[in-house]
Protein backbone atom coordinates (compact mmCIF):
# COMPACT_ATOMS: atom_id res chain seq x y z
CA UNK A 1 0.00 0.00 0.00
CA UNK A 2 1.24 3.14 -1.35
CA UNK A 3 0.02 6.15 0.85
CA UNK A 4 0.93 10.32 0.29
CA UNK A 5 2.05 12.87 2.23
CA UNK A 6 -1.40 13.33 3.24
CA UNK A 7 -2.12 9.91 4.43
CA UNK A 8 -4.44 9.08 1.66
CA UNK A 9 -4.15 5.35 -0.14
CA UNK A 10 -3.26 4.90 -3.33
CA UNK A 11 -5.68 2.29 -4.86
CA UNK A 12 -5.85 1.25 -8.58
CA UNK A 13 -9.30 2.55 -8.37
CA UNK A 14 -8.03 6.40 -8.26
CA UNK A 15 -8.48 8.14 -11.50
CA UNK A 16 -5.54 9.36 -13.29
CA UNK A 17 -6.84 12.80 -12.55
CA UNK A 18 -6.71 12.61 -8.31
CA UNK A 19 -3.18 10.26 -9.02
CA UNK A 20 -1.89 13.75 -11.15
CA UNK A 21 -3.23 15.90 -7.67
CA UNK A 22 -1.92 13.47 -4.97
CA UNK A 23 1.30 13.43 -6.70
CA UNK A 24 1.05 17.75 -6.69
CA UNK A 25 0.27 17.26 -2.80
CA UNK A 26 3.25 14.82 -2.17
CA UNK A 27 5.66 16.87 -4.19
CA UNK A 28 4.64 20.00 -2.56
CA UNK A 29 6.91 19.96 0.37
CA UNK A 30 9.66 18.58 -1.13
CA UNK A 31 9.90 21.00 -3.94
CA UNK A 32 9.23 24.18 -2.03
CA UNK A 33 6.04 24.43 -4.80
CA UNK A 34 2.91 26.29 -5.33
CA UNK A 35 -0.22 23.19 -5.47
CA UNK A 36 -1.20 24.07 -9.53
CA UNK A 37 -4.62 25.70 -8.49
CA UNK A 38 -3.24 28.52 -6.55
CA UNK A 39 0.05 29.24 -8.31
CA UNK A 40 -2.35 29.41 -12.15
CA UNK A 41 -4.77 32.03 -9.70
CA UNK A 42 -2.17 33.81 -9.04
CA UNK A 43 -1.04 34.37 -12.17
CA UNK A 44 -4.35 35.51 -13.42
CA UNK A 45 -4.61 37.93 -10.86
CA UNK A 46 -0.78 39.20 -11.13
CA UNK A 47 0.50 38.83 -8.22
CA UNK A 48 3.92 37.05 -8.17
CA UNK A 49 4.97 33.78 -5.92
CA UNK A 50 7.22 35.53 -4.05
CA UNK A 51 4.77 37.56 -2.25
CA UNK A 52 3.62 34.48 -1.10
CA UNK A 53 3.96 32.09 2.31
CA UNK A 54 2.46 28.87 2.10
CA UNK A 55 1.64 26.17 4.97
CA UNK A 56 -0.38 22.56 4.71
CA UNK A 57 -0.32 19.83 7.12
CA UNK A 58 -2.70 17.16 7.93
CA UNK A 59 -2.63 17.61 11.50
CA UNK A 60 -1.88 13.81 12.60
CA UNK A 61 1.12 13.98 9.94
CA UNK A 62 4.84 14.04 11.24
CA UNK A 63 5.55 16.86 8.47
CA UNK A 64 3.87 19.31 5.73
CA UNK A 65 2.25 18.34 2.79
CA UNK A 66 2.52 21.39 1.12
CA UNK A 67 5.38 24.44 1.80
CA UNK A 68 5.86 27.28 -0.05
CA UNK A 69 8.25 30.44 1.39
CA UNK A 70 7.73 28.79 4.61
CA UNK A 71 9.94 29.93 6.62
CA UNK A 72 9.74 33.64 5.54
CA UNK A 73 8.58 36.02 8.41
CA UNK A 74 5.21 38.53 6.54
CA UNK A 75 2.81 40.59 8.43
CA UNK A 76 -0.06 38.47 9.00
CA UNK A 77 -2.60 41.46 9.42
CA UNK A 78 -5.49 40.04 11.49
CA UNK A 79 -4.08 36.19 11.57
CA UNK A 80 -2.16 37.05 14.51
CA UNK A 81 -5.44 37.40 16.46
CA UNK A 82 -5.08 33.56 16.84
CA UNK A 83 -1.99 33.67 18.78
CA UNK A 84 -3.58 36.03 20.93
CA UNK A 85 -6.68 33.45 21.11
CA UNK A 86 -4.79 30.45 21.71
CA UNK A 87 -2.62 32.39 24.45
CA UNK A 88 -5.63 33.52 25.82
CA UNK A 89 -7.49 30.08 25.84
CA UNK A 90 -4.32 28.22 27.27
CA UNK A 91 -3.20 31.36 29.72
CA UNK A 92 -6.79 32.51 30.88
CA UNK A 93 -8.57 29.66 30.46
CA UNK A 94 -12.20 29.44 27.97
CA UNK A 95 -14.09 30.25 31.23
CA UNK A 96 -12.22 33.09 32.45
CA UNK A 97 -14.30 36.22 33.13
CA UNK A 98 -13.84 40.26 33.05
CA UNK A 99 -14.30 42.32 35.81
CA UNK A 100 -15.70 45.60 36.50
CA UNK A 101 -16.34 46.91 40.36
CA UNK A 102 -18.45 49.70 41.90
CA UNK A 103 -17.38 51.16 44.98
CA UNK A 104 -19.11 54.16 47.14
CA UNK A 105 -16.36 56.87 48.27
CA UNK A 106 -18.86 58.14 51.04
CA UNK A 107 -21.80 57.43 52.82
CA UNK A 108 -24.84 55.76 51.79
CA UNK A 109 -28.32 56.82 53.61
CA UNK A 110 -31.38 55.50 52.35
CA UNK A 111 -30.60 55.71 48.63
CA UNK A 112 -28.41 58.71 48.94
CA UNK A 113 -24.36 58.48 48.10
CA UNK A 114 -22.89 61.70 50.00
CA UNK A 115 -19.74 61.30 47.95
CA UNK A 116 -18.63 60.06 44.78
CA UNK A 117 -19.48 56.63 43.08
CA UNK A 118 -15.89 54.68 41.61
CA UNK A 119 -16.28 52.05 38.61
CA UNK A 120 -12.49 49.94 38.62
CA UNK A 121 -11.94 47.66 35.33
CA UNK A 122 -9.98 44.96 34.58
CA UNK A 123 -10.32 45.13 30.85
CA UNK A 124 -13.83 43.98 29.99
CA UNK A 125 -13.68 43.65 25.68
CA UNK A 126 -17.04 43.37 26.18
CA UNK A 127 -18.86 46.11 28.18
CA UNK A 128 -21.33 47.00 25.74
CA UNK A 129 -24.01 49.27 25.79
CA UNK A 130 -26.13 46.33 27.04
CA UNK A 131 -24.14 45.00 29.63
CA UNK A 132 -23.00 48.05 31.15
CA UNK A 133 -27.14 48.99 30.92
CA UNK A 134 -27.48 45.65 33.50
CA UNK A 135 -24.53 47.04 35.63
CA UNK A 136 -25.93 50.23 36.26
CA UNK A 137 -29.53 48.33 36.76
CA UNK A 138 -27.89 46.39 39.56
CA UNK A 139 -26.62 49.60 41.27
CA UNK A 140 -30.20 50.79 41.18
CA UNK A 141 -31.55 46.89 42.75
CA UNK A 142 -28.85 47.73 45.53
CA UNK A 143 -30.64 50.72 46.28
CA UNK A 144 -28.45 53.33 44.78
CA UNK A 145 -30.42 56.30 42.99
CA UNK A 146 -28.97 59.65 43.93
CA UNK A 147 -25.20 60.40 43.72
CA UNK A 148 -24.05 63.82 45.35
CA UNK A 149 -20.97 63.45 44.33
CA UNK A 150 -18.94 62.62 41.09
CA UNK A 151 -18.20 59.34 38.57
CA UNK A 152 -14.58 58.46 39.59
CA UNK A 153 -12.58 55.68 37.12
CA UNK A 154 -10.11 53.79 37.99
CA UNK A 155 -8.80 52.54 34.69
CA UNK A 156 -5.18 51.34 36.48
CA UNK A 157 -5.57 47.70 35.65
CA UNK A 158 -4.08 48.76 32.18
CA UNK A 159 -0.72 50.52 31.33
CA UNK A 160 -1.41 51.49 28.14
CA UNK A 161 0.00 55.58 27.79
CA UNK A 162 -1.44 57.92 25.30
CA UNK A 163 -2.97 56.34 22.49
CA UNK A 164 -2.94 58.28 19.17
CA UNK A 165 -6.39 56.60 17.27
CA UNK A 166 -5.07 58.52 14.06
CA UNK A 167 -1.14 57.13 13.97
CA UNK A 168 -2.42 53.92 11.83
CA UNK A 169 -3.96 55.00 9.40
CA UNK A 170 -5.17 58.79 9.92
CA UNK A 171 -8.63 57.31 10.63
CA UNK A 172 -8.74 59.01 13.92
CA UNK A 173 -13.05 58.70 14.54
CA UNK A 174 -13.10 55.10 13.44
CA UNK A 175 -13.80 53.05 15.56
CA UNK A 176 -11.24 49.88 14.95
CA UNK A 177 -8.49 52.38 15.96
CA UNK A 178 -10.02 52.90 19.09
CA UNK A 179 -7.14 52.19 21.95
CA UNK A 180 -7.28 49.55 24.57
CA UNK A 181 -8.39 50.78 27.97
CA UNK A 182 -9.39 49.06 31.11
CA UNK A 183 -12.61 50.46 31.66
CA UNK A 184 -13.64 50.40 28.03
CA UNK A 185 -17.02 50.80 27.35
CA UNK A 186 -19.18 49.99 23.93
CA UNK A 187 -16.08 50.26 22.48
CA UNK A 188 -16.37 54.12 22.96
CA UNK A 189 -18.07 54.40 19.52
CA UNK A 190 -21.56 56.01 18.45
CA UNK A 191 -23.42 54.95 15.59
CA UNK A 192 -25.27 57.98 14.44
CA UNK A 193 -28.46 56.49 12.35
CA UNK A 194 -29.22 59.08 9.14
CA UNK A 195 -32.98 59.14 9.06
CA UNK A 196 -34.45 60.75 5.95
CA UNK A 197 -37.12 62.88 6.00
CA UNK A 198 -38.94 64.69 3.10
CA UNK A 199 -37.28 67.22 0.82
CA UNK A 200 -38.05 70.07 2.94
CA UNK A 201 -37.01 68.40 6.39
CA UNK A 202 -33.66 67.16 5.25
CA UNK A 203 -32.05 63.92 6.93
CA UNK A 204 -32.09 64.29 11.20
CA UNK A 205 -28.94 62.29 12.83
CA UNK A 206 -29.93 60.22 15.87
CA UNK A 207 -26.83 58.87 17.82
CA UNK A 208 -26.88 55.42 19.77
CA UNK A 209 -26.24 55.68 22.40
CA UNK A 210 -27.24 58.97 23.23
CA UNK A 211 -24.37 60.58 25.41
CA UNK A 212 -25.60 63.50 27.77
CA UNK A 213 -23.51 66.62 27.13
CA UNK A 214 -23.34 65.41 23.54
CA UNK A 215 -25.41 67.56 21.36
CA UNK A 216 -25.92 66.38 17.73
CA UNK A 217 -26.94 68.94 14.67
CA UNK A 218 -27.99 68.08 11.33
CA UNK A 219 -28.45 69.75 8.00
CA UNK A 220 -27.85 67.54 5.86
CA UNK A 221 -30.29 67.61 3.06
CA UNK A 222 -31.46 65.10 0.22
CA UNK A 223 -30.78 64.99 -3.39
CA UNK A 224 -31.29 62.68 -5.98
CA UNK A 225 -29.52 60.17 -7.81
CA UNK A 226 -28.31 56.39 -6.69
CA UNK A 227 -26.80 55.83 -3.53
CA UNK A 228 -23.10 54.70 -4.23
CA UNK A 229 -21.06 56.23 -1.58
CA UNK A 230 -23.22 57.88 0.66
CA UNK A 231 -21.06 59.33 2.55
CA UNK A 232 -18.95 61.01 0.07
CA UNK A 233 -21.43 64.25 0.19
CA UNK A 234 -21.12 64.49 4.17
CA UNK A 235 -18.92 66.51 6.70
CA UNK A 236 -18.75 66.29 10.30
CA UNK A 237 -17.33 68.20 12.50
CA UNK A 238 -16.66 67.84 16.14
CA UNK A 239 -16.64 71.10 18.71
CA UNK A 240 -15.40 70.95 22.16
CA UNK A 241 -17.07 73.12 24.40
CA UNK A 242 -15.77 72.78 28.12
CA UNK A 243 -17.58 69.18 29.36
CA UNK A 244 -19.34 69.18 26.86
CA UNK A 245 -19.34 68.62 22.49
CA UNK A 246 -21.43 69.24 19.59
CA UNK A 247 -20.89 67.06 16.71
CA UNK A 248 -22.60 68.67 13.60
CA UNK A 249 -23.56 66.68 10.43
CA UNK A 250 -23.91 68.99 7.05
CA UNK A 251 -23.63 68.42 3.31
CA UNK A 252 -26.05 65.98 1.21
CA UNK A 253 -26.80 62.29 0.43
CA UNK A 254 -28.94 60.69 -1.92
CA UNK A 255 -32.85 59.95 -1.01
CA UNK A 256 -32.43 56.53 -2.24
CA UNK A 257 -30.17 55.38 0.53
CA UNK A 258 -32.94 55.45 2.85
CA UNK A 259 -32.26 54.69 6.50
CA UNK A 260 -28.03 54.66 6.96
CA UNK A 261 -25.31 53.86 9.84
CA UNK A 262 -22.37 56.15 10.41
CA UNK A 263 -19.70 54.75 13.58
CA UNK A 264 -17.49 56.86 15.05
CA UNK A 265 -15.74 57.15 17.99
CA UNK A 266 -15.63 60.98 18.39
CA UNK A 267 -14.84 61.63 22.65
CA UNK A 268 -12.27 60.70 24.69
CA UNK A 269 -12.77 57.97 27.13
CA UNK A 270 -13.71 59.34 30.14
CA UNK A 271 -16.26 61.88 28.34
CA UNK A 272 -17.80 59.20 26.59
CA UNK A 273 -18.48 56.92 29.84
CA UNK A 274 -19.56 59.73 31.85
CA UNK A 275 -22.16 60.36 28.93
CA UNK A 276 -23.29 56.72 28.59
CA UNK A 277 -23.38 56.47 32.62
CA UNK A 278 -25.40 59.93 33.18
CA UNK A 279 -27.62 59.20 30.17
CA UNK A 280 -28.64 55.44 31.48
CA UNK A 281 -28.27 56.42 35.01
CA UNK A 282 -31.33 58.62 34.01
CA UNK A 283 -32.93 56.53 32.64
CA UNK A 284 -32.97 54.17 35.17
CA UNK A 285 -34.42 57.33 37.74
CA UNK A 286 -30.81 57.56 38.93
CA UNK A 287 -29.12 61.11 38.89
CA UNK A 288 -25.36 62.29 39.12
CA UNK A 289 -24.35 65.90 40.66
CA UNK A 290 -20.88 66.24 39.55
CA UNK A 291 -18.42 65.67 36.49
CA UNK A 292 -15.69 62.76 36.20
CA UNK A 293 -12.28 62.50 37.54
CA UNK A 294 -9.74 59.09 37.97
CA UNK A 295 -8.79 57.86 40.93
CA UNK A 296 -7.69 54.21 42.59
CA UNK A 297 -9.86 51.85 44.39
CA UNK A 298 -9.47 51.83 48.14
CA UNK A 299 -6.84 49.33 48.75
CA UNK A 300 -9.14 46.40 50.83
CA UNK A 301 -12.14 47.62 50.38
CA UNK A 302 -15.61 45.25 49.24
CA UNK A 303 -17.27 46.47 45.78
CA UNK A 304 -20.61 47.64 46.51
CA UNK A 305 -20.95 45.62 43.14
CA UNK A 306 -19.66 43.61 40.80
CA UNK A 307 -20.27 42.56 37.05
CA UNK A 308 -18.87 40.10 35.25
CA UNK A 309 -18.27 39.23 31.49
CA UNK A 310 -19.33 36.47 29.27
CA UNK A 311 -16.62 33.63 29.48
CA UNK A 312 -13.48 33.67 27.50
CA UNK A 313 -14.40 31.60 25.06
CA UNK A 314 -17.26 33.35 24.40
CA UNK A 315 -15.56 36.50 24.18
CA UNK A 316 -13.08 35.08 21.79
CA UNK A 317 -15.86 33.72 19.47
CA UNK A 318 -16.87 37.26 19.32
CA UNK A 319 -13.42 38.94 18.60
CA UNK A 320 -12.44 36.67 15.72
CA UNK A 321 -15.99 35.91 13.94
CA UNK A 322 -15.73 39.32 13.07
CA UNK A 323 -12.18 40.09 13.69
CA UNK A 324 -12.76 42.87 16.30
CA UNK A 325 -9.49 44.93 16.93
CA UNK A 326 -10.27 46.62 19.91
CA UNK A 327 -11.45 43.38 22.07
CA UNK A 328 -8.04 42.07 20.73
CA UNK A 329 -6.10 44.69 22.45
CA UNK A 330 -8.05 44.31 25.74
CA UNK A 331 -7.31 40.19 25.85
CA UNK A 332 -3.73 40.85 24.66
CA UNK A 333 -3.42 43.54 27.77
CA UNK A 334 -5.19 41.12 30.31
CA UNK A 335 -2.08 38.62 29.46
CA UNK A 336 0.25 40.62 31.11
CA UNK A 337 -1.75 41.94 33.74
CA UNK A 338 -3.04 38.57 34.82
CA UNK A 339 0.47 36.35 34.06
CA UNK A 340 3.09 39.50 36.08
CA UNK A 341 0.81 41.18 38.09
CA UNK A 342 0.69 43.79 36.94
CA UNK A 343 -0.66 46.40 35.02
CA UNK A 344 -0.89 45.31 32.12
CA UNK A 345 0.93 47.03 29.04
CA UNK A 346 2.13 45.90 25.16
CA UNK A 347 6.11 44.93 25.55
CA UNK A 348 4.56 42.80 29.00
CA UNK A 349 2.07 40.93 26.83
CA UNK A 350 4.45 40.27 24.16
CA UNK A 351 6.83 38.59 26.34
CA UNK A 352 4.56 36.57 28.24
CA UNK A 353 2.91 35.35 24.68
CA UNK A 354 7.07 34.44 23.80
CA UNK A 355 7.73 32.76 27.42
CA UNK A 356 3.96 30.62 26.98
CA UNK A 357 5.53 29.67 23.05
CA UNK A 358 8.55 28.23 24.95
CA UNK A 359 6.86 26.48 27.16
CA UNK A 360 5.42 24.95 25.09
CA UNK A 361 8.18 24.32 22.90
CA UNK A 362 7.03 26.17 20.15
CA UNK A 363 10.02 28.14 18.69
CA UNK A 364 8.89 31.00 16.70
CA UNK A 365 12.24 33.13 16.78
CA UNK A 366 11.33 35.64 13.99
CA UNK A 367 7.55 35.86 15.85
CA UNK A 368 6.64 40.53 16.24
CA UNK A 369 3.49 40.69 18.04
CA UNK A 370 3.07 44.87 18.80
CA UNK A 371 -0.87 44.67 20.04
CA UNK A 372 -2.70 41.74 19.09
CA UNK A 373 -4.96 42.67 17.21
CA UNK A 374 -3.21 42.67 13.64
CA UNK A 375 -3.66 46.19 12.97
CA UNK A 376 0.06 46.81 12.63
CA UNK A 377 2.94 47.45 10.23
CA UNK A 378 5.24 46.00 12.85
CA UNK A 379 3.95 42.54 13.08
CA UNK A 380 5.64 39.27 11.75
CA UNK A 381 5.26 35.61 11.87
CA UNK A 382 6.39 32.56 9.21
CA UNK A 383 3.47 30.78 7.63
CA UNK A 384 5.52 27.98 9.07
CA UNK A 385 5.35 29.21 12.31
CA UNK A 386 1.51 29.90 12.70
CA UNK A 387 1.04 26.74 10.83
CA UNK A 388 2.61 24.61 13.44
CA UNK A 389 1.03 26.79 16.07
CA UNK A 390 -2.14 25.66 14.48
CA UNK A 391 -1.21 21.87 15.21
CA UNK A 392 -0.19 22.42 18.61
CA UNK A 393 -3.75 23.84 19.07
CA UNK A 394 -5.48 20.88 17.46
CA UNK A 395 -3.78 18.77 20.01
CA UNK A 396 -4.05 20.72 23.03
CA UNK A 397 -6.99 20.47 25.82
CA UNK A 398 -8.49 23.53 24.48
CA UNK A 399 -8.55 22.49 20.36
CA UNK A 400 -12.81 22.52 20.80
CA UNK A 401 -12.96 26.09 22.02
CA UNK A 402 -10.26 27.56 19.65
CA UNK A 403 -11.54 26.49 16.65
CA UNK A 404 -15.02 27.22 17.53
CA UNK A 405 -13.85 30.82 17.29
CA UNK A 406 -12.95 31.16 13.82
CA UNK A 407 -15.71 32.40 10.90
CA UNK A 408 -16.64 29.16 9.51
CA UNK A 409 -16.48 29.45 5.72
CA UNK A 410 -19.82 30.30 3.48
CA UNK A 411 -21.82 30.92 6.72
CA UNK A 412 -20.39 33.50 9.07
CA UNK A 413 -18.06 36.35 10.24
CA UNK A 414 -15.85 37.37 7.59
CA UNK A 415 -16.36 34.05 5.56
CA UNK A 416 -20.21 34.09 5.49
CA UNK A 417 -20.45 35.61 1.66
CA UNK A 418 -17.25 33.40 0.28
CA UNK A 419 -17.18 29.88 -1.20
CA UNK A 420 -20.58 29.35 -0.47
CA UNK A 421 -21.42 27.08 -3.37
CA UNK A 422 -18.16 25.53 -3.25
CA UNK A 423 -17.37 22.22 -1.97
CA UNK A 424 -15.82 23.17 0.98
CA UNK A 425 -18.15 25.75 1.91
CA UNK A 426 -19.02 24.58 5.79
CA UNK A 427 -16.15 22.14 6.06
CA UNK A 428 -13.70 24.64 6.82
CA UNK A 429 -12.50 27.09 9.85
CA UNK A 430 -10.47 30.12 8.71
CA UNK A 431 -9.48 33.29 10.29
CA UNK A 432 -8.69 35.91 7.84
CA UNK A 433 -6.64 39.28 7.39
CA UNK A 434 -6.82 42.57 5.91
CA UNK A 435 -3.78 45.37 5.54
CA UNK A 436 -2.91 47.61 2.91
CA UNK A 437 -0.83 45.13 0.72
CA UNK A 438 -1.45 42.00 3.06
CA UNK A 439 -4.26 39.55 2.49
CA UNK A 440 -3.77 36.82 4.52
CA UNK A 441 -5.99 33.39 5.60
CA UNK A 442 -5.20 30.61 8.48
CA UNK A 443 -7.08 27.79 10.00
CA UNK A 444 -8.26 24.14 9.37
CA UNK A 445 -9.46 22.21 6.26
CA UNK A 446 -11.49 18.88 6.49
CA UNK A 447 -10.91 17.12 3.87
CA UNK A 448 -13.49 14.94 1.85
CA UNK A 449 -12.25 11.96 3.95
CA UNK A 450 -12.52 12.97 7.40
CA UNK A 451 -8.82 14.60 7.69
CA UNK A 452 -8.14 17.95 8.97
CA UNK A 453 -5.91 19.99 8.03
CA UNK A 454 -3.68 23.09 8.83
CA UNK A 455 -3.73 25.81 6.20
CA UNK A 456 -1.50 29.13 6.08
CA UNK A 457 -1.97 31.44 3.23
CA UNK A 458 -0.02 34.83 3.71
CA UNK A 459 0.56 37.50 1.09
CA UNK A 460 1.91 40.85 1.35
CA UNK A 461 2.25 42.37 -1.90
CA UNK A 462 0.77 45.98 -3.09
CA UNK A 463 -1.41 43.19 -5.51
CA UNK A 464 -2.53 41.24 -2.63
CA UNK A 465 -5.96 43.02 -2.94
CA UNK A 466 -6.45 40.31 -5.83
CA UNK A 467 -5.15 37.12 -4.25
CA UNK A 468 -8.88 36.05 -2.71
CA UNK A 469 -9.24 33.76 -5.76
CA UNK A 470 -5.86 32.13 -4.96
CA UNK A 471 -7.10 31.49 -1.22
CA UNK A 472 -10.00 30.20 -2.30
CA UNK A 473 -8.06 27.56 -4.43
CA UNK A 474 -6.16 26.70 -1.80
CA UNK A 475 -9.14 25.95 0.71
CA UNK A 476 -10.61 24.18 -2.02
CA UNK A 477 -7.86 22.28 -3.13
CA UNK A 478 -6.88 20.53 1.00
CA UNK A 479 -10.65 19.98 0.77
CA UNK A 480 -11.57 18.21 -2.84
CA UNK A 481 -7.78 16.15 -2.59
CA UNK A 482 -9.10 13.15 -1.71
CA UNK A 483 -12.23 12.96 -3.98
Amino acid sequence: MIRSALGFDLTAGLTAALAAALAVVSGAAAADALPGPVAQALARAGVPQSAVGLYVQQVDAPRPAAIFNASRPMNPASAIKLVTTFAALDLLGPAYTWKTEAYLLGRLQGEVLDGDLLLKGYGDPKLTIENFWLFLRGLRARGLREIRGELVLDRSFFDVGEHDPARFDGEGLRPYNVGADALLVNYKAVRFFFLPGDAAQGVSVVPEPKLAHLEVASSVALRDGACGDWRAGLKYELQQNGAGARASFSGSMPASCGERVWNLAPLPNNQYVLGVFKSLWQELGGTLAGGVREGRAPAGAKPFAQFESPAAAEVLRDMNKFSNNVMARQIFLTLSAETFKLPGRYDRSARAVKSWLEARHLDLPDLVIENGSGLSRADRISAEGMGRMLVAAYHSAVMPEFIATMPLVAYDGTMRKRMRLESVAGQAHVKTGSLNDVRTVAGYVLDRNGHRHVVVFFVNHPTAHLSQPAQDALLKWVHDVAR
